[in-house]
């Protein structure tokens, strides 16, 4: 039987989760894992040596050097290859994060709620938010609430706060692609593009009838035009062109499962 395979420790989410070709390509994917996108970050990006990358990971020299060379051969298939390069997967647990003491334990019933926060409305660009208010759900309703500062910018940072954050659920108003899947790999539940006062919000998801758009996706050069990606009378999506379709209602359907 094979040993079971140590879950390696990495620092951050990325921030870019997909790199393809601008013209042409073979339409043919290769799928870089997150602890071996972790070994080029810490040897060629922070120049650390494989021991030191191995400590900071926790695993073996060799391991390292194997995730290495392996992240190397796939990135050159895909610069060579024409081929799209998606970062998806692997052994890997998050470390690094600091949360607040209060957030490290939760209870096996609770469901843990987040809402991107700004003067008591949800905050409406998830890479920008400055501030968080966790909920604490059970039996349906709201036990505790807090409202936590975050670390820093960037969605790769910001999933991963929430993730250490033990939170199931993210409710907010614009999000990129990038942080999509930042989330969906944290294992975090979203309701994007919600709007309006934030307890308003997770009391209407409780009950099953929070107003969000399931397809939202907003570039963050839009606010800086003044525009509000939560706004579903506008275009979204940067690059894309994507307009921004009419919000869905929450159900209970595909809620992380713990009991309300």
């Amino acid at each position: 039987m094979p040993r079971p395979q140590r879950c390696r420790r990495i620092c951050i989410l990325p921030e870019f989760w997909s790199f393809a070709p601008e013209e042409g390509g073979t339409g043919e994917k290769v799928f870089l894992s997150i602890d071996e996108l972790e070994t080029v970050r810490l040897l060629d990006k922070e120049l650390m040596t494989q021991e030191n990358c191995a400590l900071k990971m926790n695993v073996a020299r060799t391991t390292v050097t194997a995730m290495y060379e392996s992240a190397r051969r796939k990135i050159a298939d895909a610069l060579i290859g024409g081929k799209r390069l998606i970062i998806s997967g692997g052994s890997w647990q998050l470390e690094g994060h600091k949360v607040p003491e209060s957030l490290s334990v939760k209870g096996e019933k609770i469901m843990r709620v987040a809402v991107t926060y700004e003067k008591g409305e949800i905050f409406q660009h998830f890479g920008h938010t400055e501030q968080f208010k966790i909920y604490d759900v059970e039996d349906k309703k709201i036990i505790k609430s807090e409202i936590v500062g975050t670390e820093g910018q960037g969605h790769g940072a910001l999933a991963g706060f929430l993730k250490c954050a033990k939170a199931d659920v993210l409710i907010c108003g614009g999000i990129g692609g990038g942080a999509k899947a930042a989330l969906a790999e944290a294992g975090i539940k979203l309701y994007g593009g919600a709007q309006g006062n934030a307890d308003d919000a997770v009391k209407t998801f409780i009950e099953g009838k929070l107003q969000y758009n399931p397809d939202v996706k907003c570039d963050h050069h839009d606010h800086e035009e003044g525009h509000s990606c939560g706004d579903h009378d506008h275009s979204c999506g940067g690059h894309e062109h994507h307009s921004c379709k009419k919000p869905g209602t929450s159900s209970g359907e595909g809620l992380p499962t713990v009991n309300l």
